[in-house]
């Protein structure tokens, strides 16, 4: 374990005040839908930032997930929770299942 710095405020460097900076993505909902917490010596990744907004938003209007490195325009997971009836109403175009589970489809407007 690290000793506490001495000396005053004006002594110490972000570093060692082991400060981090956390952002929050909240929801109209009024929970927290995502937690992105960086040391002080690590810059923000605002791309990553709002990709992550882009699928919250999106999943939540169409009832769809987002894969691993998705971006949007990509395909996207319908939601397990969506039954065979709901997807065909949902989704008319069909979708390609490569596995009963997963049930990809173009990413609705």
């Amino acid at each position: 374990m690290r000793a506490a710095p001495q000396g005053t405020a004006r002594d110490r460097k972000a570093t060692d005040n082991a400060t981090v900076r956390t952002v929050f993505l909240i929801g109209p909902d009024k929970r927290i839908k995502a937690m992105f917490t960086y040391p002080m010596s690590t810059g923000r990744n605002f791309d990553e930032v709002l990709r992550v907004l882009d699928s919250i938003q999106l999943t939540a209007k169409h009832k769809v997930a987002t894969p691993v490195n998705w971006r949007p325009g990509n395909d996207v997971i319908i939601a397990p929770s969506v039954s065979e009836e709901e997807a065909k109403t949902q989704f008319p175009g069909g979708w390609k299942a490569p596995k009963p589970y997963l049930r990809i489809v173009q990413q609705p407007k």
